[in-house]
């Protein structure tokens, strides 16, 4: 077993964890999440902490090295339903902005016609101002893949820095042409 799978996981007040038929279901103020586990691999839920079970006598190096995934994926999932994630994104350019619609969001991004973006069900996308955006939900991997969606739209490019770009990312600028 790995050294990360060997960590228990705390479940806090207010977040419940049921582990049946290889399926772990964990219930929390800001939602719910549902994880199938694989084959080998089997959970102990006592005194409020999830521990990972590795079925093996160490002959399997593949079912080894997959523990630790569970336990992060398991550890990601308890902290999405009690505190959930969110990911930061900003809009660099003349007139590039947002505005919030009900469930959507319009972007204007320097094309023709505005972009109407809708998120999935789980996840929120606050426009704190014109061009600051925060995209909310307990699923950490849905989180960063519609952040990851939101760039896409525009993504920053190398010579001025225009485009969406995640609050803690560095754009790499190269230098122009040079003429007489």
């Amino acid at each position: 077993m790995s050294r990360v799978a060997r960590k228990t996981i705390q479940i806090p007040n207010g977040v419940t964890a049921d582990y049946k038929e290889g399926t772990l279901t964990v219930k929390g103020p800001l939602g719910e999440e549902k994880l199938a586990l694989m084959k080998g691999i089997d959970l102990g839920i006592k005194d409020n902490a999830i521990s990972i079970i590795v079925k093996t006598d160490g002959g399997d190096k593949k079912l080894t090295a997959s523990s630790g995934l569970m336990r992060s994926l398991v550890s990601n999932m308890v902290l999405g339903v009690s505190k959930g994630f969110e990911r930061d994104l900003e809009i660099v350019g003349v007139g590039y902005r947002a505005t919030q619609q009900k469930g959507a969001v319009q972007f204007q991004l320097g094309y023709s016609h505005p972009i109407l973006f809708t998120p999935p069900a789980g996840i929120t996308i606050e426009v704190l101002e014109a061009t600051k955006l925060k995209v909310k939900g307990a699923n950490k991997q849905q989180v960063g893949q519609v952040a990851s969606d939101i760039r896409k739209l525009r993504p920053p490019e190398p010579y001025k820095g225009k485009g969406i770009r995640y609050k803690d990312e560095r754009i790499r600028k190269k230098a122009g042409k040079t003429g007489k």
